[in-house]
């Protein structure tokens, strides 16, 4: 994205997988030359034939193994015996035994791996890929009736843009001339292709309709609700969970383990060669390169499915998790009410009021709008000319349809401007409800019940059996009957109704104290709740998919994406586990064959090299989607 930068830890993870593939081409390089010089048919004509076979591998030894054993010598001051220290001693080791080939191939192996799982973490990594080419690298600002291309990071709140018709929106802003739609199903994850007219928002990352549009920038791109997706992204990549840490933990056993087997086939056959085999074989290269490609895999299957991880910690810890709960509304039900009552005040009538209502919502994404639309489409209602849409946080949306001008807003807004017509409303009932303006006298109140999901029971009965939760709350702030009701159609007999954000936050404490909990919720309200989860899994519909709350985000508002995630996370640790344990066994059977003199220090590193190659093939298997990733 032009304006929003690649970090510079994705520089400098650039800049040391250029390395690592330059000090991996050397050494392949010098082992051919060495092989060449020293069993070519020329070699028993040259006088200088040794030394000269030798200098290729003194050359890689310099250039690559030098600074590798420099570095690792840092580690061993700072008593970090991680897995990678036995590349360093098996360099040293060679070196002082004049196997210069064998020194040469673990320079190959770990440089060459490093490189490899950069090269995997890449491919892992499509989908963030995928989300930077979709942003144009230019926008068209307009000043003082002059259009000019400039770099989207250029642009500045405040900037008049002009989208033309089929681009892409390149910031967040306001609509100020023109009329188009805009498809925003690749933000929402809802089939969402939206008017747009003076007055209405617009996203980065929206795909504009067949009309031009002249929008007023409010953000600049890295501060847009596209780049916001780009940063999660980007986060989950460089984040490393409990289960990389693991790793590094078996390194830590494993070191001196094989160190302790190296020293032993040295003593037992007095042979120093054995003990630079054992190392040589035992050099993970590093062996637990599969840990990170699996985790990143992962994220990037996520992500082509909807879901976009921000902690990669929770897809090892979502298997562990006992205790599901539910926030309600728009989690176990759809997230989208049906109207179920328009009460219009005396001398207007229901066709009126909704027609013209109607008009103004097709401009909205409120969750309330779409309910509107549809109960005016299956009354046959036309809709009306609308101007001057504007739509505020808290204040409600305002627009003027047919001069005149209307204001969907809340009772509590209602009371602050009319205190006299709140009074007369009708009393409260289950379920939403908003009301209605008409140049600035009361018009109407609208009712709406969100229904649940039809997978709901499912989905909810399926949690013990397939996944081990062995217990399911629904929370929610509504009165204890609208809770109920939907408890009673999705099947969960733990209710607690009537919940402060705060009283939220207390009862998960409380449950993750006594286990693992996932907690799903809509990520704004819930937000503290979701922070306090072992799990936190936030529906993006009405959400800003940056919450830090969340530990992953649902796009598309679906509870099936709910199983895909819990899928991907069990899958995700087994596949780690596969690659990081079998490999550590495999390396194991080597070094015992080597102590037994069976694998000289050359073949040890080929087979290391072989067992590195699986490990990580292995890995990148978490990246693939399985035919399916859902069982109810």
């Amino acid at each position: 994205m032009g304006g929003s930068p690649v970090p510079a830890v994705s520089q400098y993870r650039t800049l040391l997988a250029s390395k690592d593939a330059a000090v991996a081409a050397i050494a392949l390089v010098a082992i051919a030359a060495h092989l060449a010089l020293r069993h070519g048919p020329w070699g028993p004509w040259m006088a200088y034939g040794r030394p000269a076979a030798q200098l290729p591998l003194f050359i890689a030894l310099g250039l690559g193994g030098v600074p590798l054993v420099l570095g690792l010598l840092g580690r061993l001051v700072r008593f970090d015996f991680s897995s990678d220290l036995l590349a360093g001693l098996s360099i040293v080791t060679a070196v002082v035994l004049g196997e210069h080939l064998a020194g040469t191939l673990v320079v190959l192996m770990l440089s060459g791996g490093q490189a490899l799982e950069a090269y995997a973490v890449r491919s892992a990594s499509s989908a963030l890929h995928a989300l930077a080419r979709r942003m144009p690298p230019l926008a068209h600002r307009r000043l003082d009736g002059v259009m000019t291309d400039v770099a989207l990071g250029e642009v500045a709140p405040g900037d008049v843009l002009v989208v033309f018709p089929h681009e892409t929106c390149p910031v967040d802003g306001t609509v100020i001339e023109g009329r188009s739609t805009m498809d925003e199903s690749y933000l929402t994850g809802e089939p969402y292709v939206l008017s747009k007219v003076a007055g209405s928002s617009v996203l980065s990352g929206a795909v504009n309709g067949e009309g031009a549009l002249t929008i007023h920038a409010e953000k600049r791109a890295v501060d847009s609700r596209y780049a916001k997706i780009m940063q999660v992204m980007r986060e989950s990549e460089q984040r490393r969970p409990q289960l990389r840490r693991l790793g590094d933990q078996l390194g830590a056993v494993y070191t001196p383990l094989a160190v302790a087997i190296a020293v032993a086939a040295w003593v037992a056959s007095g042979d120093p060669l054995r003990f630079l085999a054992v190392l040589v074989v035992a050099t993970p290269c590093p062996l637990l390169i599969g840990i990170p490609v699996a985790i990143i895999g992962s994220v990037s299957l996520a992500a082509r499915r909807g879901i976009v991880i921000r902690d990669p910690a929770i897809l090892e810890k979502v298997d562990t998790c006992r205790t599901a709960i539910f926030d309600k509304t728009g989690t176990l039900t759809y997230g989208r009410p049906r109207l179920t009552e328009v009460l219009v005040a005396s001398g207007l009538t229901r066709e009126d009021v909704l027609g013209t209502v109607a008009s103004l919502e097709r401009y909205s994404r409120h969750p309330l709008a779409s309910a509107v639309i549809e109960a005016a489409d299956e009354a046959r209602l036309a809709p009306h000319d609308t101007t001057e849409v504007s739509e505020r946080p808290g204040q409600g949306l305002r627009g003027v349809i047919g001069g005149r001008t209307v204001l969907v807003t809340s009772r509590g807004v209602l009371a602050r401007l009319l205190p006299q017509a709140a009074a007369t409303l009708p009393p409260l009932s289950g379920g939403l409800e908003c009301v209605v303006l008409i140049d600035g006298r009361y018009a109407a109140t609208f009712r709406f019940r969100d229904e649940p999901r039809a997978e709901g029971r499912t989905f909810v009965q399926h949690l013990d059996t397939r996944h081990g939760f062995t217990r399911v709350l629904l929370v929610s702030g509504d009165r204890e009957g609208e809770v109920r009701y939907l408890a009673e159609r999705v099947g969960i007999n733990e209710v607690h109704a009537s919940q402060s954000p705060e009283q939220k936050l207390a009862l998960v404490r409380r449950e993750t104290e006594r286990a693992g909990t996932v907690f799903v919720g809509d990520g704004i309200n819930d937000a503290p709740a979701l922070a306090a989860a072992t799990v936190g899994i936030a529906f993006g519909q009405a959400s800003d998919v940056t919450a830090e709350a969340a530990g992953a985000v649902v796009l598309d508002n679906a509870l099936e994406r709910v199983d895909e995630l819990f899928h991907i996370g069990r899958r995700m640790r087994r596949v780690a586990l596969q690659s990081a344990v079998g490999g550590m066994a495999l390396s194991a059977a080597g070094m015992l064959v080597a102590a037994a003199g069976y694998l000289p220090p050359v073949a040890g590193a080929v087979t290391q090299e072989v067992i590195d190659v699986f490990a990580v093939l292995n890995a990148l298997r978490a990246a693939w989607a399985p035919p399916v990733l859902r069982d109810y």
